[in-house]
């Protein structure tokens, strides 16, 4: 008993070796596909970035008063791009979700949706919409709003898929109809987790939205993309401290808000 035991335990052993050696062999393969050993590559980087730095300092916050609106932009995208996805979120979610979808063609269609939204980037998503509505937030909000709208669909309907079957069939016992079930035996198991999400979310969009505006998207971003094509570095650096300034308030500001959702 004792040596079947210990066979079996060897095998099991030997087997997650070799998947583990498997998965090191890609990653030390595609490590050398991009040149991650090239070391006089790290090298001279080391020295670029030295001399970047040391142009870079110490930072000029001169223009600091004109760059006030633009972080407020960049607030405002983020914030408008997060609730445009939630909202949304909130009725594909049940769509996607197998235990609240009316119809399995429905099911599909909704995830499939989900799936196209999150496989393009936000960048490319922005670059379209600058093109089609013009420059300034509105197309930054918008490239935020459609990107996390598969993310934030697709977390929301996990959520909803593993609630606990009970409550609903209370609800339905009760004769609840349709809505009433979701409303009552569904949205109370799920509203904490959709909190989380859509918070946790928020923080990733205040920093993609510094990205978008690189691209004429408006806000902080705009003025970061100036300053580095004219090589004002110094400048590049107080924008930079400013960004991760406000990222920390809003990091604070996020931890505090789902304390209160616990």
């Amino acid at each position: 008993m004792i040596e079947r035991f210990a066979e079996n335990y060897r095998r099991r052993w030997n087997r997650s070796a070799v998947r583990v050696g498997a998965v090191l062999v890609v990653v030390t393969a595609c490590a050398a596909v991009i040149g991650f050993f090239d070391v006089p590559r790290y090298i001279h980087g080391a020295g670029e970035m030295a001399r970047v730095l040391g142009e870079a300092l110490p930072p000029d916050f001169t223009n600091i008063a004109d760059w006030g609106v633009p972080l407020l932009d960049t607030l405002a995208m983020s914030i408008v791009g997060t609730a445009m996805a939630v909202v949304v979120s909130l009725a594909l979610g049940f769509l996607a979700a197998r235990n609240t979808s009316p119809h399995p063609a429905v099911y599909h269609a909704t995830r499939t949706f989900l799936n196209l939204m999150r496989a393009i980037p936000e960048l490319i998503m922005g670059i379209l919409l600058v093109v089609a509505v013009g420059f300034g937030a509105l197309p930054g909000a918008l490239a935020l709003g459609f990107h996390s709208l598969g993310m934030v669909g697709k977390f929301f309907a996990e959520s909803i898929e593993h609630v606990t079957e009970e409550p609903i069939e209370a609800a339905r016992a009760a004769g609840g109809r349709p809505l009433q079930v979701v409303t009552h035996g569904v949205l109370p198991q799920v509203l904490p987790q959709m909190a989380d999400v859509a918070i946790y979310r928020w923080e990733y969009n205040f920093r993609a939205s510094t990205v978008l505006g690189m691209i004429g998207a408006g806000g902080i971003g705009f003025e970061l993309m100036a300053s580095l094509r004219i090589m004002e570095y110094r400048e590049v650096s107080a924008i930079l401290i400013l960004i991760l300034a406000m990222v920390t308030v809003v990091d604070t500001f996020s931890g505090w808000m789902r304390r209160k959702f616990k």
